[in-house]
């Protein structure tokens, strides 16, 4: 059965997105985030958890639930069977990591996008869950090339090579670039020695070229008050809060308040 990808269709009519991330292995969580309304897509930020296939294909069901499309973020070493398998479950939207060079973006298209004339993609026919219901072969081809394809700028490599890394992601109607900071001060050898003012203007020569080849810059941020400065550089995409730290922090929060009540006593 195919999901409407109402995260594309939002991309398309131009307006900003706001997803959220979760790493928990819980396929109810989908669901939770959907029922909210609040979000245009959820990130299973799989390449922290842990997973396997049937596990995709009861998040995509949750997910659809809640009318929620889902994104999958993939680890680079298993990137090509996991996207094809996410896409399989009812996945909309891929997020692939450590890109380096122009022929990594090439690799990642041709991962998600059919094996069709004019279109280069190497993803076959797969009997999976897109493929029943009321599919036809016109809406499981619309289906493939409706995915929102992704990619990180997280290397010091891809930085050095900017130009030609997003004119290929242009070429191979990449819809959005990551910024990742944590990746890039380790390629730089200052894994946790690089102050955010610092490492600064890397983010946003990342942001103003990604605009000016045309891709859409999305950034990660903790709290609401963090997009304002995102949003002077032209930034219209976010994703916000991971569900580890929102459950770590409420009950720190509930925990707290707890304690001084019945130490009191």
């Amino acid at each position: 059965m195919i999901m409407t990808n109402t995260f594309r269709e939002k991309l398309n009519a131009g307006k900003p997105t706001v997803g959220t991330h979760y790493l928990s292995s819980d396929p109810d969580l989908p669901e939770i985030i959907g029922d909210t309304g609040l979000f245009d897509y959820a990130e299973y930020s799989a390449e922290y958890s842990v997973f396997d296939f049937q596990l995709l294909y009861h998040m995509a069901r949750s997910g659809q639930c809640s009318n929620l499309p889902l994104l999958i973020k993939l680890d680079q070493e298993g990137q090509g069977f996991w996207a094809q398998a996410a896409l399989g479950a009812g996945f909309k939207s891929i997020l692939f990591t450590d890109v380096r060079t122009p022929e990594d973006v090439t690799i990642c298209q041709q991962i998600i996008r059919p094996d069709s004339p004019g279109v280069d993609g190497h993803m076959g026919v797969k009997v999976r869950r897109p493929m029943f219901g009321d599919s036809t072969p016109d809406s499981y081809l619309e289906d493939l090339n409706s995915i929102v394809f992704m990619i990180m700028i997280e290397k010091g490599s891809a930085v050095d090579n900017l130009d030609a890394v997003l004119s290929a992601a242009k070429e191979k109607s990449v819809d959005m670039i990551q910024w990742g900071p944590a990746d890039y001060s380790l390629t730089r050898g200052k894994w946790g020695k690089i102050t955010p003012e610092e490492i600064r203007p890397t983010e946003e020569l990342v942001i103003s070229k990604s605009l000016e080849y045309g891709l859409h810059p999305r950034i990660e941020i903790g709290k609401p008050e963090q997009s304002k400065r995102y949003i002077d550089l032209g930034v219209r995409h976010f994703c916000i809060g991971w569900d580890r730290f929102l459950y770590e922090s409420h009950l720190i929060e509930i925990g707290e308040g707890m304690r001084k009540i019945t130490d009191a006593l």
